[in-house]
């Protein structure tokens, strides 16, 4: 309850484990910065807001369990912001130090700034909304997750991920969704090289998808109604069911399933046990595999 909670208002902390272990504390306006350069500043709490706070050393919330974090600022000095942490908050706020989030479970970013490589990592339910991030590695190893209107830039993204639906993001992004598993992508664009290769059961609804050598070596690959950009050599060794609604400059030994498109700039079929079929929509004049 509010009343009993501690409030701290108008503070610098720059000392080792400032806050350790607190309980129902409210932080508002206070720095975590100076000489001291003191870390983890509020490890192994519980019932933690911090509000406009700046924080500008390592480690500030570690075995936390129960945070809010609003209109507040984490500095590129702020190394490793939260880790092993549960039912976190972050709304409104810039993470730009490396390794911002791992190991921790139920989690909401909203209306954030994520500058931050190798976010995110083994993190297990977590929504993220109205939100932009430049990161490599992001997400990795991450389990249920929901991401609303996200625009991400950077390499090697939602790899090993399982369990996730994206809706209405941008994704510029190379190697994205390796090893993926469980995944919807709707209403989306995602661009960069090699999209989802190695994937299990994943769906592309309603997107733009820019970029060579897309989805291959995928099982149970399904594209509904999705445009495909620049996209040469696609679905190698894939077991997919597909509708596009854009030509494709080439797809390449699909090992099973049907690909619909309204055409193929070059069918590649050099491997005897790549039986998936593609069905051209090409004048009568032309020839379609």
């Amino acid at each position: 309850m509010k009343e009993n909670r501690t409030f701290i208002e108008d503070k610098t902390f720059d000392e080792e484990r400032a806050l350790y272990g607190s309980h129902g504390i409210t932080i508002s306006h206070c720095s975590f910065d100076g000489p001291a350069d003191g870390e983890s500043a509020c490890k192994e709490s519980s019932d933690i807001e911090a509000e406009s706070c700046y924080f500008n050393l390592r480690y500030p919330f570690w075995h936390d369990h129960g945070l809010r974090i609003t209109e507040s600022e984490m500095t590129d000095k702020c190394r490793a912001a939260l880790w092993y942490s549960d039912h976190v908050e972050i709304a409104d706020t810039k993470l730009h130090g490396i390794k911002a989030l791992r190991e921790c479970s139920d989690i909401v970013i909203r209306n954030s700034d994520i500058i931050s490589p190798e976010f995110g990592w083994s993190v297990k339910n977590i929504r993220m909304e109205n939100t932009k991030a430049s990161s490599e590695y992001f997400m990795m190893r991450s389990e249920n997750l929901a991401f609303t209107d996200v625009e991400l830039t950077g390499k090697y993204s939602f790899q090993y991920i399982k369990n996730a639906v994206f809706d209405h993001c941008t994704f510029d992004t190379k190697d994205a969704f390796w090893h993926a598993e469980n995944v919807v992508v709707r209403n989306s664009t995602v661009k960069g090289e090699y999209l989802g290769w190695y994937s299990k059961g994943v769906t592309f609804e309603n997107c733009r998808i820019i970029g060579t050598q897309p989805l291959c070596y995928c099982q149970g690959l399904k594209l509904v109604d999705c445009e495909m950009v620049d996209t040469d050599l696609c679905f190698e060794k894939s077991e997919v069911e597909a509708r596009i609604t854009t030509p494709v400059l080439s797809i390449k030994n699909p090992k099973a399933g049907i690909i619909q498109v309204p055409s193929v700039g070059e069918v590649i079929r050099d491997d005897d046990s790549a039986m998936g079929r593609i069905e051209q929509e090409c004048a009568a004049s032309r020839e379609c595999a």
